[in-house]
């Protein structure tokens, strides 16, 4: 379940993004956790499966038709492709009028994702 920061996740939040490897340096992180709470338009959602704690979080830039993915991260012991999956899979069903894309670093993620997304919806057809 995707869950909308707020400052009392900022611990957890910070914890979770340090696992990209950009992150490591501290300075970094809080210069990227300012830039996410500085406008509206940036969000982050912390992600946790349905028996616990927060295991992932997602950042994103949202726009009138796109919702660009900026960040993905889970922590090392959730890091499978079906949660990545169901993560952007949420993600998506929280702006249904956009369009998931992702930034050069996040593409191949993304188009793994659509291409699942599509397969799925072949067999389902079937």
């Amino acid at each position: 379940m995707l869950v909308k920061y707020r400052k009392d996740y900022e611990k957890v939040a910070m914890g979770l993004l340090s696992f990209i490897p950009d992150f490591k340096e501290i300075t970094h992180l809080q210069t990227e956790m300012q830039w996410y709470q500085a406008t509206n338009n940036h969000q982050l959602y912390l992600w946790r499966q349905a028996d616990g704690d927060f295991c992932g979080i997602i950042g994103i830039e949202v726009g009138s038709d796109f919702v660009l993915v900026h960040h993905a991260s889970l922590s090392p012991e959730e890091r499978h492709p079906q949660n990545l999956q169901q993560m952007l899979d949420e993600l998506a069903a929280l702006y249904p009028q956009q369009r998931v894309m992702g930034t050069l670093e996040m593409a191949p993620i993304i188009g793994a994702w659509e291409r699942s997304r599509d397969e799925q919806r072949t067999t389902d057809h079937h």
